[in-house]
Order: C-alpha cells, then structure tokens, then sequence
C-alpha cells in the first residue's frame, strides 16, 4: 500500500486571518510555515523556532515544511556579504535539523517572489482569483515605472495593446495596478514604493541569467554538504511568473533549468519544489513529463492549476480545471511514489499542499494574503485528495 501524499497548508503565522483552528477543519495535517518577521539574511535562532514549533504542534498539527527560508540580494548578486549570509544561512539550516524541522523550501528569484497584475478578478461564479493580465504588466513596466531598455523587450504589438490598457484606467485602477504588482515582497503584505523598487532593480543591473545561474550554483555548493549531514532537504520554487521581466533574469522556469539545478550540487539534499501553477504558466513545459523525468527530486508539491491566454496571460483556475492536466500529473506523482517504495525510500508521502485559492463564501469577509482564502484552498485540497485517492484505484485496486 502506497502512503498518501502528506496534506499540508500554508499558514503565514499568528498575524494570518486563517487561524490554526480554521485550518483544522480542511483536513491538512501538516503545516508550511516560515518566520517573516526575521528579516532576510538573519539567523533564525533556537528560542524562536521551538516557539512557532510549540505553537503549531499545541493546535494539532505537525510544521512540516519551511517556506521560506529566503535567499539574501547579497547571495544572488555576488555582494561583499554573501559568504557571511550564507554562513548565516547554514546556521539557521543547524536550528532547524535541530528541532527536527527538515524540508526546506526557497527561491532564487530577484526581487519580487510573485507577481500578479489583479489580486481580485472576478471569475463568472463569481468567486475572486489571482491574474496576470501580459497588457498590464507591459504598461506598468513601459509607461509607469518607465524603465530604461523597456521598449526594447516588447513587440510594438504589445506595446500598443499596452498603452491601449493604460488608457482605459482610472487613476484609482492605475493605482490598484501600481499596488497589486508592488505587492510580491517575500513573507509580507508591505508593496514597495516605486523608487524602491528602481533602487531593488539597480541592485542586479550587473547580473544576468548566467550570472545568477553561477550565484545560485556557488550558494548551492556552500550549503549542501551540510544541509546532506543535518538529513535537511532543500526545495526551490520555480520562477513565478516563468520567464523574466523587468528585465530581471528567471533561472528556474524550465526542465532544462531544473536539470540545472539539481546537477549545480548532486545530492540527495538538493531537489525541487513541484509547482504545478508556476511552471504550468508556460505552454512549452510538459508536466507530467518533468515527473517522469525529475520526480525523483521532489521534495515538495505545490499543486495548482492556471488558465493560459494567448497573449501571456494567466489566471488561477479551479484546481483540477485549466491548462494542466492535473489527472496525469497526479497519477505520474503516484507512480513516482511506487518508484520509491520499490527503491526502500523513506520519503514516499511527499508534502502536498493545494495554491493560490479562489475566494469563495465567507472566504471575502477576511483580509487574506493574496490566494491564501481558506475555503478556496479547502475546495482545492478536496479536489487533490479525491483525485489522489481515484488514481491510485485505478492502477492499484483494478
């Protein structure tokens, strides 16, 4: 008999509208947490890890995965202080082997962890989801935060269709846009001025897509041998969206990226965080071909679903609906368990947590992070665990 996938569910700590209790109700055993009110780049000491641990294990729940522990700028762009950050970093890989906390989550992406032009569009049930609108984000980056090299990144079709969109809005809608892009800070719900943010993006004019790839290997490469002796387990995030924008290099948007990343450091240390919705917002990656191929390496799953437009656009959809096959996806996971039961491994129940929720019900009476509603990640998880639950009986019980 095959384990089930572990159920999970972010919760985002005791400031998050989804309390503990509420999470009890979904069903979810294990909870995906991180300290964000411990600033990028510091150690997360002892006393404040067992405190989050205690309060999570009071409510009933097992914390089962970090997300995150972030990356310092100084790592990714090379900086004077990134050998101190990264000995900063393996300390707090030390506390949390120590309290028995062992998967790791992270991402490498510059600046902004994800970026979405409408945080409330309004689905035709009427339920609210998370878009990435390709004009919007076009006429933000050409004509508001009007970044130099920008008109040489866009098609003179997608710049028309950009000014197009800029036209139409009001100031309040040209502000809402200007907030909701500004909005993707790690951990938090602070959004970034746009001076700061020009400030942020100054930070990497030097570091390109090889350049990052070489940092990403370098931290990498420093980590791993200890993460391999404390028996943690580090995941990174694929890019969100999957391909770059204001002109920041993306490193982790496709299988020839993923292959880049567990082979920067071959350990069984190093591996990948399976997000379904991330890497499904580019046509050209196969999914259930990236199980089949590199499932061996996942540590954690991230499954949702988006909407693809032709334009570049996306949306969240429901998720067992949009452009991924999130049948086949779940029935290579299952096989990919098999291969590992078969193997004598021990991490055959992989963490699962469902993404990026609809607003649904009661759901739009709480001031939620963007895609963190709990009814919508209930229906989700729902929706997993049925799907889940089928395939396995179809190719086990036939």
């Amino acid at each position: 008999m095959i384990p089930d996938l572990e159920q999970t569910f972010r919760w985002y700590g005791p400031n998050d509208a989804v309390t503990l209790a509420a999470i009890r109700h979904t069903g979810a055993t294990g909870i995906v947490n991180a300290l964000h009110n411990i600033p990028s780049g510091e150690v997360w000491s002892t006393e404040e890890i067992k405190k989050r641990k205690d309060m999570i294990e009071a409510a009933g729940f097992t914390w089962s995965v970090v997300e995150s522990v972030n990356v310092h700028d100084s790592i990714k762009t090379a900086g004077e202080q990134r050998d101190q950050h990264i000995k900063n970093y393996i300390e707090t890989l030390k506390n949390l082997s120590a309290a028995g906390i062992k998967t790791v989550c992270y991402n490498f992406m510059p600046v902004l962890d994800w970026t979405r032009t409408d945080i409330d569009y309004r689905l035709p049930n009427g339920a609210s989801a998370l878009r990435f609108h390709a004009p919007a984000l076009a006429a933000f980056d050409l004509y508001i935060l009007e970044r130099p090299g920008a008109f040489d990144e866009f098609t003179p079709q997608q710049q028309h269709a950009a000014k197009e969109y800029l036209d139409r809005l009001t100031k309040e809608e040209k502000q809402l846009l200007i907030t909701n892009v500004m909005a993707g800070l790690p951990g938090t719900r602070d959004v970034l001025t746009i001076d700061q943010f020009k400030t942020f993006l100054n930070r990497y004019e030097n570091t390109d897509a090889a350049a990052l790839k070489e940092n990403m290997a370098y931290f990498l490469q420093a980590i791993i041998p200890d993460a391999e002796k404390l028996g943690i387990k580090m995941c990174v995030h694929p890019d969100d969206p999957p391909f770059p924008i204001f002109g920041l290099p993306r490193i982790v948007s496709t299988e020839e990226d993923l292959n880049d990343v567990v082979n920067a450091a071959p350990s069984t240390s190093n591996g990948l965080t399976f997000c379904t919705g991330s890497l499904g917002a580019r046509a050209d990656n196969d999914l259930p071909g990236i199980v089949e191929r590199l499932g061996q390496h996942f540590h954690f799953l991230h499954l949702r679903n988006v909407k693809r437009e032709a334009d570049g656009s996306f949306y969240e959809d429901n998720h067992l609906e949009g452009s991924t096959d999130m049948f086949a996806v779940m029935k290579n996971l299952v096989l990919e368990q098999k291969k590992r039961q078969e193997a004598g491994r021990t991490d055959i129940a992989i963490p699962m947590r469902p993404d990026h929720g609809h607003k649904l019900l009661d759901d739009f009476n709480y001031d939620t992070f963007p895609g963190y509603s709990v009814i919508g990640r209930l229906k989700g998880l729902a929706e997993l665990r049925g799907l889940e639950m089928g395939v396995k009986r179809s190719l086990f019980d036939a």
